[in-house]
């Protein structure tokens, strides 16, 4: 019997206008928030929440285009004021609503933007890159959600205990002793870069009293990440250099080294995260890509004899 593609029932659930909160959209999809966020995430590289968001501004801009007045394209997609879309669009865009956009597409992780009047069109050739460097970049993404999901379930003492007291991953950013201080190095370590490669301001080292912000936070990280690396693949721009001004004084690096820091110590950090995790009583798993690509592809995950 062949049915529709899950894939697409869970975007169209994103994309319904009904549906302006994740509880809704993973109502539509007869699915819980949390795993209705977690196969889109996983699947399509991208929150649903932010999904929608950006979807929805590419919506306004070609509304904006079309003559729709910018009071107008503000309720359609969904804001309560004028300023916040504004506001929304600028940041999005780079101009405020009423200048004329140049095409109405913002980057995507995925390849995913609307097409009007109403539907998604993806763009195939966008977000497709060099299968391992996929695989790399898309496990960490997709294990550092597991184990910030494990996290929100520890208490906000266990949290933040001290598990291994001393314990220290890079010379330059002190001791990571708590499951709380693996988690947080390891989210803000992408977002720093990206703050560097965007041209931003150094994002705030928050601490957190549990994971869910925490979890939170790495969502938005992770879209702009992916998105990062397969425009770099894209593009063939391994060798190009980023002058970070965020460090004192300025450094250049070579981006493909860029990747390759933080994957490794993103590997190491996991490793080091599923440690305390059962320090404190969770069993985090293995974290084995090759289990985690069988899941994907709904495979036996049966461990294979004579491999180890």
């Amino acid at each position: 019997m062949t049915g529709r593609d899950r894939l697409r029932e869970l975007l169209d659930a994103v994309l319904d206008e009904r549906n302006d909160s994740l509880a809704r959209m993973a109502g539509e999809a007869y699915s819980s928030p949390y795993h209705f966020s977690r196969q889109l995430s996983r699947d399509a590289g991208e929150a649903p929440v932010a999904m929608r968001r950006r979807v929805m501004l590419e919506r306004a801009a070609w509304r904006l285009s079309s003559g729709t007045s910018v009071t107008d394209t503000a309720w359609e997609a969904g804001y309560e004021s004028i300023e916040g879309f504004g506001r929304a669009f600028s940041r999005a865009f780079g101009h405020p609503p009423s200048t004329p956009a140049a095409g109405h597409w913002l980057p995507a992780p995925n390849g995913i933007h609307f097409h009007p009047p109403m539907s998604l069109w993806v763009h195939t050739t966008e977000g497709t890159m060099n299968p391992l460097t996929e695989q790399l970049v898309t496990h960490d993404l997709d294990d550092t959600r597991s184990l910030l999901s494990l996290a929100k379930g520890l208490s906000p003492d266990a949290f933040r205990r001290t598990r291994l007291a001393g314990a220290t991953v890079t010379s330059w950013e002190g001791t990571e002793e708590s499951v709380a201080d693996v988690l947080e190095h390891h989210v803000y370590t992408k977002e720093v870069w990206l703050a560097a490669i965007e041209g931003a301001d150094q994002p705030p080292r928050d601490v957190y009293a549990d994971a869910a912000a925490l979890f939170d936070r790495h969502e938005a990280a992770a879209a702009r990440w992916l998105a990062l690396v397969r425009d770099l693949d894209r593009r063939g721009a391994w060798d190009d250099r980023l002058v970070d001004a965020l460090c004192d004084p300025p450094e250049s690096f070579v981006m493909s080294s860029v990747i390759a820091h933080v994957l490794t110590y993103a590997a190491h950090r996991r490793q080091l995260a599923r440690h305390l995790l059962r320090d404190a009583g969770v069993d985090p798993g293995d974290g084995d890509p090759i289990t985690w690509l069988r899941n994907l592809r709904g495979e036996d995950t049966k461990p294979t004899q004579g491999a180890s």
